[in-house]
């Protein structure tokens, strides 16, 4: 029996972000140039497969800097960023720290902090408990950041001077979602000042962008991401709310739920920013051993952006 046929529509961009890129070779340069093992304070990136790829190679993951020795072997800081204490904690243990923050993390940090030096608090957009909301608001002392997840939390905001207010974001966020938060901001306090350039980074919203072109052109939506990844969680909620009826969120072609897919006849596929593209060729090979697959590839921006890698690494070369 001929296989039924499948068109896969397939987002560009993409999978990996600049900042992703950066914090992977930061803990494969640390291995290179220091041998194993080098120890890396919770996920370099909300991927499972990357983290496993990485720990095969000699990467061990920590949730505290304490189960690492003192100054016997390097200590790597997340993509997210971490809040000062963990930097000072470092130092104070004599830890050989790399920071992997990603460089459109440390930009809100830098921000959030200009913003209290002149007196003002600073309302941060972003979901509780997330390491990135984490490591900004430890960046600030205690009371300095007011963190808001919606519109609701903006109508029961009390700061002492409305007049004295900034706001920043989570750089993983649905755009929209925080367009209407700003919205809400700014009607409320019109005095309130925000970042010079948008702090949701540019990958999320070219791969958010992707998706919304692509959503109403196809019957169910794939996102390859981890479950934990707040960028891949959002694209999976942006095909829905762009009109897709079927999106689902997974890692690895194994967690597909075939039934939701068994009488389409097109699909839309992407890749969280910290999701490798070997997670996308594994899903597209196994729908093509099932459906007649062809595939096309909907661009709708091209990436072009390189962080370096630290100081530290860069002179060890």
């Amino acid at each position: 029996m001929p296989q039924p046929p499948l068109h896969i529509l397939l987002a560009a961009p993409r999978g990996f972000c600049a900042g992703v890129v950066r914090a992977i070779e930061v803990v494969e340069r640390a291995l290179q140039v220091h041998g194993a093992p080098v120890y890396v304070r919770h996920e370099i990136v909300h991927n499972r497969f990357v983290v496993e790829s990485l720990r095969a190679k000699g990467a061990v993951f920590i949730d505290e800097l304490d189960e690492a020795p003192e100054g016997a072997a390097p200590v790597i800081f997340s993509a997210h960023g971490v809040p000062k204490a963990i930097v000072e904690q470092a130092a104070r243990r004599n830890l050989l720290a790399i920071d992997a923050t990603c460089p459109l993390v440390t930009k809100v940090h830098r921000e959030a902090a200009i913003h209290h030096k002149r007196g003002r608090k600073v309302v941060l957009i972003g979901h509780a408990g997330h390491p990135e909301v984490e490591g900004t608001v430890g960046q600030l002392p205690d009371g300095a950041v007011l963190l808001v997840e919606t519109v609701e939390d903006v109508a029961r905001l009390a700061p002492p001077d409305p007049a004295l207010l900034a706001w920043a974001s989570q750089t993983t966020l649905s755009v929209d979602d925080t367009r209407e938060i700003v919205a809400a901001l700014v009607a409320r306090f019109p005095d309130i000042a925000g970042p010079h350039k948008d702090d949701i980074c540019y990958a999320t919203t070219n791969r958010q962008d992707a998706v919304k072109a692509i959503a109403p052109r196809v019957e169910a939506f794939l996102v390859v991401g981890s479950p934990n990844s707040s960028n891949s969680v959002r694209l999976r909620e942006v095909a829905e709310r762009a009109g897709c009826p079927v999106a689902q969120l997974v890692l690895r072609a194994q967690e597909i739920d075939w039934n939701l897919f068994c009488d389409i006849r097109t699909l839309g596929i992407t890749a969280g920013a910290s999701a490798p593209e070997v997670l996308v060729e594994e899903i597209i090979d196994a729908f093509a051993a099932r459906r007649a697959v062809t595939v096309e590839v909907v661009t709708t921006a091209v990436e072009d952006m390189y962080f370096p890698l630290p100081r530290e690494l860069r002179e060890s070369v």
